[in-house]
C-alpha cells in the first residue's frame, strides 16, 4: 500500500496489528465502538456497516464528534454522509474487542473517487486507542496462527506481560497447563467465551475454551477493567469465536506431533539421602521412560442463511493424545500428586489413551438494523482411558498388567443468547442469559472393592518384604462422579448524553455442585506405611499419638496408618453485582471513566442453609483516565485505580457439610502378599488434625460473624507512543494490594478459653472457621442449651500476623508493527510478590483453595511466613515475531526467559523440631533453624526457544497451507519447582528424601506437522 504525506499517519497504524496492549473499558464483553471527528457542518452523520449486513447511522454532535458503542467485533466500512450524499469512506475498518478505534475525516474531505484503490483498515487510524483506560492484550487469529504456540487460549495467553507458566503445574479441567497474572494464584483468573463466564466454578481450574481455529481473537485482560465486570484479581482470558459473514468460508486442519520427535525428559533423583527401602537407587522419577504423540484434527463451516440477516459458524476439533506414562518410584509424601494430567500411581506405567473434542456453534440475526439476536454454544472435554501395568524400575520396563485406568471425563459445555437493541442512537439495551454444565468425574475399570489402596510402600519394613515394597493390588485412590451447573444473566443500558456514555446494568451468577462426594476406594481406608528413627518418642504428640516402642513390634520404628477420607454433598454459590459507569468526554484530548460496583456473595450447605453470606454493599470504585497528549493518537498516557472483589469457590463448602478426614496408627508383624499389614497392634484411637470427625457442623460454626470478602485493590500508570513511522514503544507500573483474605482458622482451643473466660462453655465442636486474617474475628459458639454467643479475639488473641500480600511490576516493551514484511515485540518486566498468603492455594505444596492450604489455620504455621511468594519472578524476557520472507514462505520465533521463583523449606517446628499442631513438616522451619520463603534459594531461570516455518504455495492460490514448529527447540529441562518438605511428617526428625527433588519440569521438546486448507 502506498500512502501520501496526508495519509502518512494513518499508514502507520496499518502496521498495529491486533497485539496492541491498549487500555480499554469494555471488559469481559464481545463488543467496542468506533469514535471519531468529522468537519463539524450541518447535514452530517457517519454510516457505519459490518460484513455482516449490520447497519448503523449516528449523527454528529455540535463539536464534530460521534461515538458507536456496543458494535460487534468483526469488519466494517465507515461513511462519512452529508444531507445523504457518502463524500468519504474507510474500508475494511477491522474492530478489536475492547480496542476503540478512532476513525475520523479530514477538514476538508476529499471526493470518494479519490479513495480508489486505496483499502483503508482498522490500523489506518492513529495507531494508539485513546478511548480506554485499562490493561490488555489482544491477540487475533492471524497471529494464533502464525505464531509458534501451544494450541490452547492458555498458551497463547503467556505471550501478555506479567504471564508466566503456575509453578504449582495445575492443569485446567480440559487438561492445559495454568497460567499465573501479576503474581495471583491461579484459581483467581477468570474465563469467557463471547461474553458468557466459563470458569471453573469448583476449584477455579481455568474453563470452557474454543476449539482453537475458532478463536477470532484472544483478550488477555491483565488489570484497569471496568465496574462492568469483577469476581477476578488475577487474570482474565476473554475468547471472542468467530462468527458466519456474507461469504462463506470453509476449511480444515492436521496436525501432527510424532512420539519420535518428542525431546527426552530429564529423570528425578531423590535429593536429601534415601528412603529405607530404596526401589531403583536414588531414582525417584524415570521421566525419560515417558512416550507420548498427538493428531489434531479440524473443521469449520461459516455463512449466510439469508444475506446480510441470518449467518452461521460452526466448528469441530478433535485431539487424539496416545503414550506411555510412568509413575515415580514412590508417593511423594507431603506433596498430593498434581491432578493435571496423566498421573499413574505410583509403582506402575500406564500406557494411555486421550481424547480432546471441541466444538463451537454461533448464529447471528439481524433481526433488524437496530435489533441483533447472537446465539453461542460450545464444549471442551478430556476423556481419558488406559491400561496399567506394574514397572520394574531396575531394569525400566513394565511388567504384568496390574488392572486397567480409571475413565475419566472432565470438562463441559454450554450455551448463551445475548440479545442487542439500539433503541435509538443515543440509548442501547443489552441481555445476555447462559447455561453451563461441567464435570470431573472417574469411573473405575474393573474395579475390585474388596483390595486397599496402599501408599509410602518404600516405607515398609523390609524385614517383612524380602526388601522388594509392596503396593498392592488396587490402583484407584479414591471414587468420586461430581457435576456443575452454573447460569449468567448480564443486563445492561447505555446512553450516550453528550459527552457522557453512561452505563447501568446487573451481572449475575449462580454455580452448583451436585452429588460432589469423595471417598476412599475400596473398604473405605487406605494404608500408609511410616517410619520413624526415635521410636521411644510421641509419634503425633499434637493428637496424643505416643511412642511405638510401647507397642509390639514397634521398637524398629515402622508403623502403618490407617487412613480414612470422605467428604462433599451437594452446594450453591450465588454471585450478584450491579454497577453504574460514566465514559466522559472533558475534551478532546481528555477521556475519564468513572464507575461503582457493588458485589454480593452467598454459599448454601447441602440443606440450602447460607455458611457465608457477603451480602451486605461491597463497593468497587473504579477510576481510570486517557490523555491524548498530542491531540492526534501518537501519544498517550493513562492510568486507572480500582477495588476488585472476589466471591468462595464452591469447594470451599466442603467444611460446610460432613467432613470425616482421620488416621488411625498402628505397628504390625507382617505384610501380606495384596500390601496390606497383617499382626496389627493398635497404637492410637483415629485422631483427625483439624477436628474433622463426621460431625455435620452448624453453618453458624462454619464462618466468622460479619465476613468480608477477599478484595483487592489496583493501581495502574502507563503511556504508549510511536517511535518514527514503524515503531511504538510505553511502559506501564502497576500495583496490587490484598485488603482482606478468606482463609481457615483451625485453632479452636483458643476460641474455646476466650468463650470460658466470658463464663461461655463451648460444646459446638467446631472443625475449621473461615474468617479474615490479619484483624479481630468474632465467632459464634455454642453453649449446652444449644444457644450461640459471639466470642470475639483480636487478632493478637488468635496468635496471628498481619495480612500481607503485595505486587508490584515495571513493565518496558518495543513493538514494530506488521508493515506487510515483519512483525516484532520485546518485553520486560520487573516485578515482585510478597507477603504471607498467596490468598487461595499454596504453590510449594501443590494446593489449591483456601480450604486444602496451610496459611493462617494454626498460629505456629504463620511464623516466619513472610517473603516472597510461590508466582513472585523478578525478572521476565518475552520476544515473539514473524517475518514474511516471501509471499509463500513465512518464519516465526518465540523467546521467554523468566527468572525463577523462591525454594522453600518446610520442616518440623521450632530448634526443638516438635509438631503442635499436627501438620508434620509444613512449618516455616528448617532443621531447627527460621526458614521464611526463599531462604533456600531461587529455582534457576525458565529459558525456552520456538520456532515455526508456514508454507502456502501460490499454486493453491494461497488457500492449502503447511506448517513445521518446534516448541522448546534446546530442549530446556529447567525444574520449575521442588519438594520443600525437609521432614517426614513425624516426630521426631527424620529426612524426607524428596526434599528438593524437582517436582515440575518443563515440557520436553515436540515438532509438530500441519496441513491447512482455507476457503
Amino acid at each position: 500500500m502506498k500512502c501520501g504525506v496526508l495519509l502518512k499517519r494513518r499508514c502507520l497504524a496499518t502496521v498495529i496489528g491486533a497485539s496492541l496492549i491498549s487500555a480499554g473499558v469494555y471488559g469481559q464483553s464481545t463488543t467496542s465502538n468506533i469514535y471519531g471527528q468529522v468537519p463539524a457542518e450541518k447535514g452530517n452523520s457517519v454510516v457505519i456497516r459490518s460484513d455482516t449486513g449490520l447497519r448503523r447511522e449516528i449523527q454528529v454532535d455540535s463539536s464534530g464528534r460521534y461515538n458507536a458503542t456496543q458494535l460487534p467485533v468483526g469488519n466494517y466500512t465507515v461513511t462519512l454522509m452529508r444531507n445523504g450524499t457518502a463524500v468519504q469512506t474507510h474500508d475494511h475498518v477491522v474492530l478489536n474487542v475492547g480496542v476503540g478505534v478512532n476513525v475520523s475525516f479530514a477538514e476538508q474531505p476529499v471526493q470518494a473517487k479519490q479513495l480508489s484503490g486505496v483499502s483503508v483498515t482498522a490500523n489506518s487510524t492513529p495507531p494508539i486507542d485513546v478511548s480506554s483506560v485499562d490493561s490488555r492484550t489482544v491477540i487475533t487469529a492471524q497471529q494464533l496462527a502464525a505464531l509458534p504456540l501451544g494450541r490452547s487460549a492458555e498458551a497463547a495467553a503467556l505471550l501478555a506481560p506479567g504471564a508466566v507458566l503456575d509453578g504449582g503445574g495445575f492443569s485446567s479441567t480440559t487438561g492445559a497447563a495454568l497460567p499465573s497474572f501479576g503474581g495471583s494464584s491461579v484459581e483467581t483468573n477468570a474465563y469467557y467465551i463471547n461474553g458468557f463466564n466459563t470458569t471453573d466454578p469448583w476449584l477455579g481450574q481455568g474453563g470452557i475454551t474454543l476449539p482453537y481455529g475458532s478463536i477470532s481473537q484472544e483478550e488477555v485482560y491483565t488489570g484497569g477493567y471496568s465496574a462492568q465486570y469483577g469476581r477476578s484479581d488475577g487474570g482474565v482470558l476473554n475468547l471472542i469465536g468467530k462468527s458466519g459473514t456474507n461469504e462463506w468460508h470453509f476449511g480444515g486442519q492436521m496436525l501432527y506431533t510424532p512420539g519420535d520427535l518428542v525431546g527426552t525428559q530429564a529423570n528425578t533423583y531423590y535429593a536429601n539421602g534415601l528412603p529405607p527401602l530404596p526401589v531403583a537407587g536414588n531414582l525417584f522419577d524415570p521421566n525419560s521412560r515417558d512416550r507420548q504423540w498427538s493428531a489434531v484434527y479440524d473443521a469449520y463451516l461459516g455463512g449466510p442463511i439469508i444475506k446480510d440477516k441470518l449467518f452461521f459458524f460452526l466448528s469441530a476439533e478433535m485431539t487424539n493424545v496416545g503414550g506411555r506414562a510412568v509413575g515415580p518410584v514412590a508417593s511423594s509424601e507431603g506433596s498430593p500428586i498434581n491432578s493435571g494430567g496423566i498421573a499413574p500411581a505410583t509403582g506402575t506405567a500406564q500406557n494411555f489413551q486421550q481424547h480432546q473434542p471441541k466444538w463451537y456453534a454461533k448464529i447471528n440475526w439481524n433481526i433488524t438494523d437496530k435489533n441483533l439476536l447472537e446465539l453461542t454454544a460450545a464444549s471442551s472435554k478430556q476423556e481419558t482411558s488406559g491400561s496399567v501395568y506394574d514397572y520394574d524400575y531396575k531394569n525400566l520396563q513394565e511388567t504384568a498388567l496390574a488392572g486397567y485406568a480409571n475413565d475419566t471425563k472432565s470438562g463441559g459445555h454450554f450455551w448463551s443468547a445475548k440479545f442487542t437493541s439500539y433503541i435509538t442512537d443515543d440509548l442501547t439495551f443489552t441481555a445476555l442469559y447462559g447455561q453451563m454444565k461441567t464435570f470431573n468425574y472417574s469411573v473405575p475399570v474393573g474395579y475390585n472393592p474388596d483390595e486397599t489402596y496402599i501408599s509410602g510402600a518404600t516405607y515398609q519394613n523390609p524385614a517383612l518384604n524380602n526388601g522388594v515394597p509392596n503396593n498392592g493390588d488396587q490402583i484407584v485412590s479414591s471414587l468420586t462422579n461430581p457435576y456443575y451447573t452454573t447460569n449468567n444473566l448480564r443486563l445492561s443500558l447505555t446512553y450516550v448524553l453528550g459527552d457522557h456514555t453512561i452505563s447501568a446494568g446487573i451481572d449475575n451468577l449462580q454455580s452448583r455442585a451436585l452429588n460432589q462426594l469423595t471417598e476412599d476406594s475400596g473398604p473405605g481406608y487406605q494404608w500408609a506405611y511410616g517410619y520413624t528413627p526415635n521410636p521411644t518418642e510421641a509419634l503425633v504428640p499434637a493428637l496424643g499419638v505416643g511412642p511405638i516402642a510401647n507397642y509390639p513390634n514397634g521398637a524398629s520404628g515402622y508403623y502403618v496408618s490407617q487412613n480414612v477420607s470422605t467428604q462433599g454433598g451437594n452446594l450453591t454459590s450465588v454471585q450478584h453485582a450491579e454497577y453504574i459507569e460514566d465514559q466522559w468526554q472533558v475534551s478532546d484530548r481528555w477521556l475519564l471513566s468513572i464507575g461503582l460496583r457493588d458485589d454480593g456473595f452467598t454459599n448454601e450447605n447441602a440443606s440450602s442453609q447460607p455458611y457465608m453470606r457477603q451480602t451486605k454493599p461491597q463497593w468497587s470504585p473504579r477510576i481510570g483516565f486517557s490523555w491524548d497528549v498530542n491531540g492526534d493518537g501518537s501519544f498517550k498516557v493513562y492510568g486507572n485505580a480500582g477495588r476488585y472483589y472476589l466471591g468462595g469457590l464452591l469447594v470451599t463448602g466442603l467444611e460446610a457439610n460432613p467432613v470425616l478426614i482421620t488416621q488411625q496408627y498402628y505397628t504390625y508383624s507382617g505384610i501380606a502378599a495384596n500390601g496390606t499389614p497383617t499382626g496389627l497392634t493398635q497404637v492410637s484411637q483415629p485422631v483427625s488434625a483439624n477436628n474433622f470427625y463426621g460431625q455435620t457442623p452448624n453453618p453458624n460454626t462454619v464462618t466468622a460473624q460479619n465476613l468480608k470478602s477477599e478484595d483487592q485493590d489496583e493501581f495502574i500508570l502507563g503511556f504508549t507512543k510511536t517511535l518514527g513511522s514503524s515503531w511504538i514503544y510505553g511502559a506501564k507500573a502497576m500495583r496490587r494490594t490484598l485488603q482482606h483474605d478468606v482463609e481457615q482458622y483451625c485453632d479452636n482451643q483458643r476460641i474455646i478459653d476466650k468463650a470460658a473466660s466470658m463464663g461461655i462453655d463451648d460444646v459446638s465442636n467446631a472443625t475449621c472457621y473461615y474468617f479474615n486474617p490479619g484483624q479481630a474475628n468474632t465467632f459464634a459458639v455454642q453453649d449446652p442449651s444449644g444457644a450461640f454467643h459471639n466470642v470475639t479475639l483480636t487478632n493478637a488473641e488468635l496468635g496471628l500476623p498481619s495480612l500481607s500480600l503485595k505486587y508490584y511490576s515495571l513493565e518496558t516493551f518495543l513493538e514494530h508493527p506488521f508493515d506487510g514484511k515483519w512483525y516484532g515485540k520485546i518485553d520486560y518486566l520487573f516485578s515482585r510478590s510478597y507477603g504471607n498468603t498467596e490468598s487461595l492455594g499454596q504453590t510449594d505444596i501443590q494446593a489449591l483453595a483456601a480450604n486444602l492450604d496451610t496459611y493462617w489455620n494454626f498460629p505456629e504455621l504463620m511464623q516466619y511466613a513472610g517473603g516472597p511468594l510461590g508466582q513472585d519472578h523478578t525478572h521476565q524476557i518475552k520476544a515473539y515475531g514473524y517475518y514474511q520472507l516471501t509471499p509463500e514462505w513465512q518464519v516465526s520465533a518465540n523467546l521467554t526467559l523468566v527468572s525463577g521463583g523462591p525454594k522453600n523449606c518446610l520442616g518440623l517446628y521450632g530448634p526443638n523440631q516438635t509438631d503442635p499442631d499436627g501438620y508434620g513438616s509444613l512449618y516455616n522451619w528448617c532443621n531447627g533453624q527460621p526458614a521464611p520463603p526463599g531462604a533456600a534459594g531461587r529455582m534457576p531461570w525458565m529459558k525456552q526457544v520456538d520456532v515455526g516455518v508456514r508454507y502456502r504455495p501460490a499454486f493453491a492460490e494461497n488457500k492449502l497451507g503447511f506448517s513445521l514448529d518446534v516448541v522448546n527447540l534446546f530442549n530446556s529441562q529447567t525444574p520449575l519447582n521442588e519438594y520443600s518438605e525437609y521432614n517426614n511428617p513425624t516426630v521426631p526428625a527424620a529426612p524426607n528424601p524428596l526434599y528438593g527433588t524437582p517436582m515440575l519440569l518443563q515440557t520436553p521438546r515436540y515438532v509438530r506437522f500441519g496441513v491447512t486448507y482455507d476457503y
